[in-house]
């Protein structure tokens, strides 16, 4: 963030949350004062962090109503505000609340960025996303219209693929429950459009090998199978088209069922 941009920042945080300026100035350079051992440190260091709340709780709000609970961005903030009051020089010339602030607001933006996604993304697909949502509002106030892909990648200087990619990652900033309702009357759920397990896929090798397997039986074995388990006869029955006994027809059956079995475990080695 740039000097500019700092000033401005500081420009809008209302004179409420920066009302303890000059007292809180006073601890901060006494505290800096202090080695670091010093046994008062602590007790100053604590009263800098209380005086400078307000700001970072006014920080805070700003980025409220984004689906973070406001007490989480509050304590996300006071973590900044934290590590700004224990990095302060006042010997660099620079007032804390111009320091502080963009500390603040850059761990917010860190929480944002690790903590709301549904799915964990790369770091340059969270930066891309917000970078496209930034070129959106802008090239649609200057170009009166939504920007295509080609306007958005010119804008940010990168390729077409790259904006592309920066959107379907942005899909992953937010879930969708499975218990959506995505009919008009409510009764269809956004699960019951998911498939099922297909168990027909762990047949499909077998009955890709019966065939050669079932050629290398002889034309009575191939008969009798295909009277039996596709024509769902019984083995009297197969014996009366066959003109042979029952049992004569049993002994066949488990006799090709034999081979078959000895043919596909040949197969699947």
């Amino acid at each position: 963030m740039t000097v500019t941009e700092t000033t401005k920042q500081a420009e809008t945080v209302p004179a409420a949350a920066t009302a303890p300026a000059d007292s809180a100035a006073e601890l901060l350079n006494a505290m800096a004062a202090m080695p670091t051992g010093h046994p008062s440190r602590a007790s100053l260091r604590d009263r800098a962090i209380e005086a400078w709340l307000p700001l970072a709780r006014h920080l805070a709000h700003r980025y409220s109503g984004r689906g973070e609970p406001t007490d989480d961005l509050i304590q996300t903030a006071t973590v900044g505000l934290i590590k700004a009051v224990d990095k302060f020089d006042p010997e660099r010339g620079v007032d804390f609340a111009g320091y502080a602030i963009p500390t603040i607001i850059g761990e917010i933006k860190r929480h944002f960025r690790d903590r709301t996604w549904s799915v964990r993304v790369p770091r340059r697909l969270q930066e891309l996303r917000l970078a496209i949502t930034e070129a959106n509002a802008t090239l649609t106030h200057s170009l009166g219209r939504s920007p295509t892909v080609a306007d958005v990648a010119i804008h940010l200087g990168v390729s077409e693929e790259d904006v592309l990619e920066g959107l379907e990652g942005a899909r992953a900033y937010n879930a969708t429950s499975l218990s959506t309702p995505i009919s008009a009357d409510g009764t269809t759920e956004l699960g019951d459009t998911l498939g099922g397990e297909d168990y027909e896929y762990e047949l499909a090798e077998t009955r890709v090998a019966l065939g050669p397997a079932l050629a290398t039986l002889d034309e009575r074995e191939q008969k009798i199978l295909t009277l039996r388990f596709y024509g769902n006869l019984t083995q009297s029955q197969i014996a009366d088209q066959i003109g042979i006994s029952q049992m004569h027809v049993s002994r066949l059956l488990t006799k090709a069922l034999t081979k078959l079995r000895g043919q596909l475990a040949n197969d699947t080695l």
